[in-house]
């Protein structure tokens, strides 16, 4: 095979996988909207379950999706019922479970899904967001890290939040539900031959400086979190994190065209990285919780 061949063949599999990224999204739009017709915008199961096989199609292994359950925090928060939670169960493998009914620590969920059809009830998705928002990660953590024994979170992550997504059928989102999410996906269909995955990302945090405070220090003011990153002797490139913009991360086609999956892909996962593994969990909060009269 001469250099000219090889470099065609290389060629050829790249426009393959892009080409395999734009099926997967006309394939999942496709099955929202027919199971929208078949079975009725009320039946949540069947939508989740689908978004439920694209997320499983593009997270890391050591990430679970859980169906329908409620998070919960050491000081008695609980959020609305969840359409699906990813958590990382390699290093927080708590689920209190009650029958069917899962209640997940707030420190093991990496994102949380709404799942929607055509009709969103904006009053019911801002209760969602709030109950959420509220939700705090616990600071009273005991483990082994590489060099010391630590008695609460790493220098690099003081409290997190889940990254928020929406995925519902093509619509017209108002600007209150998009400031509740990260990321909308809304699966578009023009007609049976050209369905796709529309992709709208928050545009508050520009680049990944922006996310990394946002997802390691949850509602902590910049002062305190560098003193916070001082004393644990942490380094933290704020100059370089600024200069990467999620703009980077968009994938386009021969004709400049984004391929919204492929895109999503790679900035979600981006996200993952920057927060890599969920808090310590913090023991002894529980135990205080479960121990109130």
């Amino acid at each position: 095979m001469d250099e000219k061949e090889s470099d065609n063949r290389k060629l050829k599999v790249v426009e393959n996988i892009r080409e395999n990224y734009q099926s997967l999204e006309g394939m999942i739009s496709k099955q929202l909207f027919m199971g929208n017709e078949l079975h009725g915008p009320t039946t949540g199961s069947f939508r989740e379950e689908i978004w439920a096989g694209l997320f499983g199609q593009i997270l890391p292994k050591k990430f679970v999706i859980e169906q329908s359950a409620f998070i919960i925090d050491s000081e008695e928060g609980i959020s609305k019922e969840i359409d699906l939670v990813i958590m990382d169960e390699m290093y927080t493998p708590y689920i209190f479970r009650y029958g069917k009914l899962k209640f997940i620590p707030i420190e093991a969920v990496a994102a949380v899904v709404e799942c929607k059809s055509q009709s969103i009830d904006e009053r019911s998705v801002k209760e969602w967001g709030a109950e959420i928002k509220k939700l705090r990660t616990a600071k009273e953590s005991v483990a082994r890290l590489a060099n010391m024994i630590t008695k609460g979170p790493t220098g690099t992550q003081l409290s997190t939040r889940p990254i928020r997504i929406l995925c519902a059928l093509d619509q017209n989102i108002s600007a209150e539900i998009k400031e509740i999410f990260d990321f909308v996906l809304l699966a578009a269909n023009k007609n049976l031959e050209k369905t796709y995955i529309k992709v709208l990302s928050n545009t508050a945090f520009n680049n990944l400086y922006e996310w990394f405070k946002a997802l390691n220090f949850y509602e902590v003011n910049e002062a305190d979190m560098e003193e916070h990153i001082d004393k644990s002797r942490s380094r933290i490139d704020k100059a370089e994190l600024e200069k990467i913009k999620m703009d980077e991360y968009q994938v386009l086609d021969k004709e400049s065209r984004p391929i919204s999956l492929m895109t999503f892909n790679f900035q979600l996962n981006q996200l993952l990285m920057l927060i890599n593994n969920p808090m310590l969990f913090p023991h002894r909060a529980y135990v205080k919780l479960f121990s109130k009269d």
